[in-house]
């Protein structure tokens, strides 16, 4: 099928990231929330107004705890294909829609694996889901809505992976849930520290507490929905803190619990599911001004090198900053050969 008309219930990020990559593709998208404001603003971002014929799919993205009753109030206006649930956890909403009076084939449980620390309609992108693996899980699905389902996934930019709910659940709890409660727990030791401490903090800091940053309100639903998957990562990671706590003076479990986490860490795939590849590391000092890290990617440009990665690391009151481009080592070593000539102050890849 073609898809003309999608309405989305919920105006957040998540909703509002869809509907603008649906509407980049020509297709007419109603937003709407519990609060009115919220569904303003998301419909003024697609640049479009309300469109009155009938949508052939309503996207729920609003609250886990309020799918149920979005369902029960969007019949009231009229049943479409039915309806796509982009939730963070699976088999809560199935057990709580199968309740609902729906028929279950016209409910498709979908999760993109996409996402920002920060929430809202203005923090919407249409490029969210681009290149991203979005989880549908189509067992006793209608075919017309699979068929939907998929292809608003493929128009948003993101691939589909088939897996069953209850599956989904434990693999996000391991590589997104418990990450976010790890995250938190190191941010939350940061209060009451001294300003001139944290001062000092660099990039390892401030990556592994990025996610921290999260919305509390979303967050205390998804972990709540997901405590079976969680409960055992936890344990786990309880344990292994405890071992290290027992051992902190034994230099030869200290060593072996980082180089757990070396293993842990190179198991994790590279750019796009690909496989994870080993980067050469390039710093650049450059001048603490306007202008120079846009200097710099000129020069990548220029030399015709893909930059994978990159961080920032800058002090205090330092009137330089470093710059530490991660590239493939042939690209590292004709980008630092190219920089050199350019008076670029450029130190070996390592």
């Amino acid at each position: 099928m073609t898809l003309s008309h999608v309405r989305i219930v919920g105006s957040g990020l998540i909703g509002s990231s869809i509907g603008l990559a649906l509407v980049a593709k020509g297709v007419a998208v109603t937003m709407a929330d519990s609060d009115p404001r919220a569904a303003s603003l998301a419909q003024d971002l697609m640049g479009l107004p309300p469109n009155e014929s009938a949508p052939e799919v309503t996207v729920i993205a609003s609250p886990l705890s309020t799918i149920s009753q979005v369902i029960n109030d969007e019949i009231q206006q009229g049943l479409n294909l039915g309806f796509i649930d982009i939730s963070s956890v699976k088999t809560q909403p199935k057990v709580d829609v199968s309740t609902s009076g729906l028929d279950m084939k016209r409910f498709l449980p979908t999760h993109p694996m996409a996402g920002r620390e920060v929430g809202g309609a203005e923090s919407a992108r249409a490029d969210l889901f681009q290149g991203r693996a979005w989880i549908i899980d189509p067992q006793g699905v209608e075919g017309e809505l699979l068929a939907a389902g998929r292809e608003l996934i493929e128009l948003c930019g993101a691939h589909v992976i088939e897996m069953e709910s209850a599956e989904h659940d434990k693999a996000v709890a391991l590589i997104s849930h418990l990450p976010q409660i790890l995250s938190s727990l190191l941010a939350a030791q940061l209060e009451g520290a001294p300003a001139q401490w944290l001062d000092l903090a660099g990039s390892g800091l401030r990556d592994t507490t990025r996610i921290a940053a999260s919305n509390p309100a979303l967050w205390r639903e998804i972990i709540s929905a997901n405590h079976q998957a969680l409960s055992p990562l936890i344990q786990s990671a309880i344990d292994s803190l405890q071992d290290l706590h027992a051992h902190l003076n034994e230099i030869d479990r200290v060593e072996e619990f980082i180089q757990s986490g070396n293993r842990g860490r190179s198991m994790i795939p590279g750019k796009h599911g690909g496989v994870a590849r080993n980067y050469t590391y390039l710093p650049v000092v450059i001048e603490d001004k306007p202008g120079q890290l846009a200097a710099l990617f000129d020069e990548c440009a220029e030399a015709q090198v893909n930059v994978e990665d990159l961080s920032i690391e800058h002090s205090p009151e330092q009137y330089t900053g470093l710059i530490t481009l991660a590239l493939s080592q042939s690209d590292a070593e004709k980008l630092y050969r190219h920089l050199l000539k350019e008076g670029w102050s450029a130190h070996s890849p390592r």
